[in-house]
């Protein structure tokens, strides 16, 4: 799938119809998401972050940073947030065989389910393909499995090292509607932009009456 609309065209989504690429609403709700934590202080300064507007969100998690940094999940789990599964170690489904792609996913969730909250496993049917990028038949495979995979509205384009700090703003505040999936990325490549564009994108729209909530499992 081309990532390089900050607004996915009508056509792409129609040629895509099971993945979720918005939720329609006619409520001023916005779906922030999150890509490739949980990371050491950027995950838990877009917590702090999204706190401040009583804002919720969903993480896309890495399995292998959740080994690493096991207590930051805790964190987004604590503070109400959704998260999901984003493959153990970031792989592009375009370049890679389909078993070994289904065994990276299940390698993360079980790393997911091993964790525990509330005395319960963290569990999540939750699933966002790296870069957006599988083949159709490792997305059947993952739908036949119960996963829902959620692409996204509007990305954008945080870590993009050649787009500039405002553009990344006017990205997301020129395009978001009503149901947007809106993806940014709690990594480092990223926090430059991401975390000169959260802030704003929060206040903006907070004024003109819209929430933010996590994706329904």
């Amino acid at each position: 799938m081309p990532t390089s609309f900050v607004k996915i065209p009508v056509v792409i989504k129609k040629m895509f119809p099971n993945y979720v690429w918005d939720i329609p609403t006619t409520d001023k709700i916005i779906y922030l998401t999150f890509d490739d934590g949980p990371t050491p202080d950027i995950t838990n300064w877009t917590l702090d972050t999204l706190k401040t507007y009583n804002a919720k969100a969903t993480f896309f998690c890495i399995g292998n940073n959740v080994e690493k940094h096991p207590e930051i999940l805790q964190n987004i789990l604590k503070e109400g947030h959704a998260i999901g599964n984003h493959t153990h170690n970031h792989l592009k489904g375009w370049k890679t065989a389909t078993p070994d792609y289904l065994g990276n996913i299940k390698q993360a969730q079980a790393t997911i389910e091993n964790q525990q909250f509330k005395g319960k496993p963290v569990t999540t049917n939750l699933f966002r393909a790296p870069y957006g990028k599988l083949k159709p038949r490792q997305g059947k495979q993952l739908l036949d499995l119960g996963y829902k995979i959620i692409m996204w509205d509007i990305i954008s384009f945080d870590w993009d090292k050649n787009i500039r700090e405002e553009d990344c703003l006017d990205n997301v505040i020129s395009k978001t509607e009503n149901g947007s999936v809106v993806v940014f990325h709690d990594s480092l490549k990223a926090a430059k932009n991401m975390q000169y564009a959260l802030p704003k994108v929060l206040e903006h729209f907070t004024k003109k009456g819209y929430r933010f909530e996590s994706i329904p499992y």
